[in-house]
C-alpha cells in the first residue's frame, strides 16, 4: 500500500491509501521524495477529458525519488540511485507521482546529476525539462547575438525556467506575462524586457514587422501565430504548449519568405539520450537559487487544491510537492 491522491469519476480528489503493483520487467519501485504541480495535473484534478487515462489514477506527471526495487532483469539502475522520471504516461496512463511510492519503467529514467538534490530536480520537473528541450532545439538556429528573444507564457512552469536558461546562456530575453506584477521575478530570472501578453493574444495580420531572432512558445493559438508572423529571417519559434488554444491561425507565408522553423517539442516520448543530455545541461545551467525564488513547496492534499490554480493561470513559476513529508 501507498499513501497517495487518488483522482477518480466517482469521487473528489483525496489521499487515500493505493494497491501497487510488483515491478514487471523493465520497471522498478522509486520511494517518491518530491513530485510537482503541472498543468496536466490540474486537467485530470478536473476530470477535463484526454488526460487521466485510467479510472482511478494517482496524478502526479513528475516523479522524483530512490530506487527501492527491480523488476525482472533490470540492470541499468541500481537499488539506492536517485533518479528523476518526466512524462512517459505518469499521472496519465499509470499512476503517477504525487504518492510516497511509485512503480515505473526504466527506459525514460534518468539517474540525477550529484549536484541536483531530489527538491531541486522536481521544481525543474516537466515545465524545466520541457523548456530545456525548448533550449536545445532553439539553439540549433538561433545564437546569442543574433537578436532578441521571446519568451510566452513566462510566468508559468516552463516560460520562468526558460527565461533564466536563455539568459543564462547570453540570449537578449523579452518575456510575455499576463501578470505584470512579476516583472521584477522575470528581470531577476534574467528578462531584459516584460511585455504584457495582451499585445500578442488577438488574431494579426500574417506577416508582421520582424523583431524576434527566436521565441519559446507555450500558449500556442493566436499567440503563436503573431510570434510565427514577427520573427525574423532564418529565426525559429519551439512550440511545447496550447495555453491559449490548440489551434494555429496562421498561414506558410513566414516560413517561405522568412524562412521560420516551426520546432515542436514533445517530453512526453523524449529518448533516453536525450532526457540525459537535458539534464545534463539542467545541471550546468540552471541557477538553484533563482529557480528557488519562483518556487513553492506543498502537501499532497494542498496539491490537489493548487491544481486548479495552474489550470486558471494563476500561479507563478513552479509548485512543488513534498511526498515524504
Amino acid at each position: 500500500m501507498t499513501r497517495a491522491v487518488l483522482v477518480s469519476r466517482s469521487a473528489p480528489p483525496a489521499v487515500t491509501d493505493v494497491d501497487l503493483p510488483e515491478p514487471a520487467a523493465g520497471e522498478v519501485l522509486v520511494d517518491v521524495t518530491y513530485s510537482s504541480v503541472n498543468y496536466k495535473d490540474g486537467l485530470a484534478l478536473s476530470g477535463a477529458p484526454g488526460v487521466a487515462r485510467i479510472d482511478p489514477l494517482v496524478p502526479g506527471i513528475d516523479v522524483v525519488g530512490t530506487v527501492s526495487g527491480l523488476g525482472p532483469g533490470v540492470h541499468d539502475v541500481a537499488i539506492g540511485d536517485r533518479v528523476v522520471l518526466t512524462g512517459a504516461g505518469l499521472g496519465e496512463t499509470r499512476h503517477g507521482g504525487w504518492a510516497t511510492q511509485a512503480v515505473v519503467p526504466t527506459a525514460p529514467l534518468v539517474v540525477l546529476p550529484e549536484s541536483i538534490d531530489d527538491s531541486f530536480a522536481a521544481a525543474i520537473g516537466t515545465a524545466g525539462f520541457t523548456a530545456m528541450l525548448s533550449v536545445l532545439a532553439l539553439e540549433r538556429f538561433v545564437a546569442p547575438g543574433d537578436g532578441p528573444v521571446l519568451v510566452t507564457g513566462a510566468s508559468g512552469g516552463v516560460g520562468t525556467v526558460a527565461t533564466a536558461l536563455l539568459s543564462a546562456r547570453g540570449y537578449r530575453v523579452t518575456a510575455s506575462t499576463g501578470r505584470t506584477s512579476n516583472t521584477a521575478s522575470l528581470r531577476r530570472l534574467g528578462a531584459t524586457d516584460v511585455v504584457d501578453r495582451a499585445t500578442l493574444a488577438d488574431p494579426g495580420k500574417p506577416m508582421q514587422r520582424a523583431i524576434w531572432a527566436g521565441a519559446v512558445d507555450s500558449v500556442g493559438g493566436a499567440t503563436l501565430a503573431n510570434v510565427l508572423a514577427s520573427t525574423r529571417w532564418g529565426g525559429a519559434v519551439t512550440a511545447c504548449g496550447l495555453a491559449q488554444d490548440s489551434a494555429l491561425p496562421t498561414t506558410v507565408l513566414p516560413f517561405i519568405l522568412r524562412s521560420v522553423s516551426l520546432l515542436g517539442i514533445d517530453s512526453v516520448d523524449a529518448p533516453a539520450d536525450l532526457r540525459r543530455r537535458a539534464w545534463d545541461r539542467l545541471a550546468t545551467d540552471l541557477d538553484a537559487g533563482l529557480l528557488a525564488d519562483v518556487t513553492r513547496t506543498v502537501t499532497p492534499e494542498q496539491a490537489i487544491v493548487v491544481g486548479a490554480e495552474v489550470v486558471a493561470g494563476r500561479v507563478h513559476g513552479r509548485t512543488v510537492v513534498a511526498v515524504a513529508r
